[in-house]
């Protein structure tokens, strides 16, 4: 399959959307959410989305790989957002004006500070030296995962940065039914964008781990293909989405020949998520994590997967620790 685009920035809805005036079911506390219309967004005309590699879009918290201090690092997604008074004034302009455009921003003043260390996003605007916000009021960025930053604990759980490896879920070359984990080098995934999915991330939706033995992976933005996309039509996806076992994911991720990304998530269909017995959760896996230069009694995750290196498991659901200690004592 062909290099997909990464995901440096928000990416548009296939449909056109519109602002409903009910409790949103993705955000806590927002009154108003955002659904999508049955016209196709005219962007997605000009892109040519026929020739588009329709993937599934992971529930979890965007990654980065790339250079820092000179060597491939792993960067953790940080978007610059807007002080209290700055965020309060942009969302009265937006309930006002039922948009964003036109709102005129003070960069210097008007958002929170960031770390030394944190980037702009690819493909940020500029205006007079200053990366200017998107239309939801927001800088994307990176900043550079430290092994002694608890913030960025379960990022760091991912890497083992004496070797420079990332412990990567991803389909079986040549089986995309079949997922494996492996431990991958950092600079075989250079400027790529990733998702870390697990126990501790956005509420485990896929049921990973548990709470005395979490897991975590990376997996590679359009890494996981649907085989059997339906067609941009809405009431074909609304259908799919709700009664194809294929469909039981957060949502589908387009990525076009000429890099343009489009999606489409199920709260824009007014449909539920988490839903229960995701698609990833029930695809079955194989562990393929060889040896480790970290001590034996470590409690790392590449410790513990190169114990269980080749065994199989009929659902990624049913990876639990526990059941690889008992198996051995």
């Amino acid at each position: 399959m062909r290099r997909v685009g990464s995901v440096q920035q928000k990416v548009s809805c296939v449909f056109m959307t519109e602002v409903k005036e009910e409790a949103s079911r993705k955000r806590d506390c927002q009154p108003f959410h955002v659904v999508a219309t049955a016209m196709v967004n005219p962007a997605v005309l000009e892109a040519d989305l026929s020739c588009a590699v329709a993937t599934e879009k992971l529930d979890g918290t965007c990654c980065y790989v790339s250079l820092y201090k000179g060597k491939p690092h792993l960067w953790a997604r940080l978007d610059r957002r807007p002080n209290k008074q700055a965020e309060k004034r942009f969302k009265k302009y937006q309930y006002s004006h039922r948009s964003s455009k036109g709102f005129t921003w003070n960069v210097e003043e008007d958002f929170k500070t960031v770390p030394d260390t944190w980037t702009p996003a690819h493909r940020v605007k500029h205006h007079n030296g200053h990366p200017v916000p998107d239309e939801y009021g927001h800088i994307p960025g990176w900043v550079p995962v430290e092994d002694d930053n608890k913030q960025y604990c379960w990022h760091s759980s991912v890497v083992d940065s004496s070797v420079g490896s990332a412990l990567v879920l991803r389909p079986v070359l040549n089986n995309e039914d079949t997922l494996e984990i492996v431990a991958l080098p950092l600079a075989d995934l250079l400027e790529q964008t990733l998702e870390l999915i697990g126990t501790n991330v956005n509420g485990n939706p896929y049921g990973l781990g548990s709470k005395k033995q979490p897991i975590h992976f990376l997996v590679s933005h359009g890494s996981i293909c649907i085989r059997n996309p339906p067609p941009v039509d809405f009431q074909q996806l609304y259908s799919w989405f709700r009664g194809d076992s294929e469909g039981r994911i957060e949502g589908i991720v387009w990525h076009c020949a000429g890099g343009s990304l489009f999606k489409l998530h199920r709260h824009h269909l007014g449909l539920e998520w988490p839903a229960e017995g995701t698609h990833l959760s029930n695809k079955p896996v194989v562990v393929g994590v060889s040896g480790t230069t970290l001590d034996d009694n470590s409690k790392s995750l590449f410790v513990s997967f190169s114990r269980m290196n080749g065994r199989c498991f009929s659902r990624l659901h049913d990876v639990h620790f526990d059941l690889e200690i008992q198996s051995t004592t």
